[in-house]
């Protein structure tokens, strides 16, 4: 059977068994410090920390007990270098060899890697996130050895060294990491491991491949057009969003802040917006324009083949240049000097136009069925903006709320699960693989101009 399927409809099954296993495990007693989760607080929890969002309806370190925790910080793990990753893991561990069909799967998974093989592949990226994840609790280690105990510390370093490189923006404080909004090396340390994260393994086995050419070889520091593609959309982003939100929350969210900590703020608020989730300051206090540009961030999100959601930086770069092409007069859409074949763009296309009309519709849905929210602490334009919020968040996989996603029904919850689950794997992908297979035989019809426009 498993021959059978196409390597997205793999990827789907892995990630929905994964966050049923979760599920069943959050609801029972020894995960819940009170009384046990409902099964749809269990599995929006789960199928938020399988898919590394970070949207909570339970406060983590309250409800949950030292074994729910790990509960979570397992799923964290596991979805975000992807189950169908630790299966192949599996296999070379058990000296098995890696079939064409794992090949498949984690080109799906990880995009092109220029003809290594799948277990170059897995071996490479497990040393890769043990070594990363090791020295980030390192590094994390000191910061909380002062507010707690040694055990704890390590514990606590461990977890938001894991959470922060998966992009998941899980924590184990109640407020997140408001508490060090003051502590650089911290702030410094928790940004480098989601951008770490959210960039791709395949950017990073690029540099290693480009610089370890040039020092032996003397020969130029060449580069993909991918890695090009992904370094300089998230320097731009990063640094872009970060101006932007310092100017739109200079006066306002950053009042009372010094220099240096409204210079960090707004650099981790632009990093840790497009994929991660974790926030120093309190998004509910955020302007209108603030909240707007946040989402635009999370929609986008970061590099493909990461941890990360949202349409991914590259598809926007690709339409970017398709845009400017096209006034241009170029029929040809290219980047640094290197055309771009149809067939990407057109993905690029179908992801974006996919991606903006399913957040939409499900916006709309929230809105439809979660009226009860009106008549609190929300007005009509402020209801729409949060709720639109919330959506675009999860569709990211980013995990920042401003405070509305506990507040939700059940039927709210498992909307937002839904929308979770279909940002963690892609609209194209999750819709590829719960649709028919292409026709054999592939036909075109007459053709006839239309206006448009």
């Amino acid at each position: 059977m498993r021959g059978n399927l196409h390597p997205g409809q793999l990827l789907v099954i892995s990630f929905f068994c994964a966050i049923m296993v979760g599920t069943a495990m959050l609801t029972l007693p020894a995960s819940s410090a009170g009384a046990p989760l409902s099964v749809v607080d269990a599995l929006f929890t789960a199928t938020s920390a399988t898919c590394v969002t970070g949207l909570i309806v339970v406060d983590t370190a309250v409800d949950l007990t030292s074994f729910g925790q790990g509960v979570v910080l397992a799923l964290i793990q596991l979805g975000g270098l992807g189950i169908m990753t630790f299966t192949s893991l599996l296999l070379l561990f058990a000296g098995r060899r890696f079939s064409f069909k794992d090949e498949e799967v984690l080109t799906e998974s990880f995009g092109d890697m220029s003809g290594l093989a799948a277990k170059v592949i897995v071996s490479r990226l497990f040393l890769f996130v043990l070594i990363v994840e090791f020295l980030g609790a390192l590094a994390l280690f000191p910061v909380f050895i002062g507010d707690m105990g040694a055990s704890r510390a390590i514990y606590t370093a461990i977890f938001h060294s894991i959470s922060a490189f998966c992009n998941a923006g899980f924590s184990i404080f109640s407020n997140s990491l408001v508490a060090y909004r003051n502590n650089l090396w911290l702030n410094g340390v928790i940004m480098t491991l989601i951008i770490l994260g959210g960039t791709g393994f395949v950017v990073f086995s690029d540099l290693w491949g480009s610089f370890y050419h040039w020092r032996k070889k003397r020969g130029a520091f060449k580069l993909s057009l991918h890695s090009k593609t992904v370094l300089f959309m998230t320097v731009m982003l990063i640094f872009g969003g970060a101006a932007l939100i310092a100017t739109l929350e200079w006066k306002n969210g950053f009042r009372g802040f010094s220099l240096g900590e409204r210079i960090t703020a707004a650099l981790f608020q632009s990093v840790t917006t497009r994929t991660a989730g974790f926030n120093t300051i309190d998004i509910g206090s955020l302007t209108d324009a603030s909240l707007f540009l946040c989402i635009i961030l999370m929609f986008i999100g970061a590099g493909p083949g990461s941890c990360a959601g949202g349409v991914k930086t590259s598809t926007v770069a690709v339409v970017l240049a398709l845009f400017w092409g096209r006034i241009r007069g170029f029929t040809k859409v290219s980047l640094f000097k290197r055309s771009i074949p149809d067939v990407v763009v057109n993905r690029a296309v179908a992801i974006l136009v996919l991606s903006f009309v399913f957040t939409v519709s499900m916006t709309f849905l929230l809105l439809l069925f979660e009226s009860h929210l009106v008549p609190h602490n929300l007005e009509r334009q402020e209801w729409f903006l949060e709720l639109m919020f919330e959506v675009v968040s999860a569709f990211g996989t980013v995990g920042l709320s401003t405070g509305v996603t506990p507040e939700l029904s059940p039927l709210g919850k498992l909307i937002l699960t839904f929308v979770m689950f279909t940002g963690r794997l892609g609209p194209l992908t999750l819709a590829l693989a719960l649709g028919k297979n292409r026709a054999k035989g592939e036909f075109s019809y007459a053709e006839e101009n239309m206006m448009v426009g």
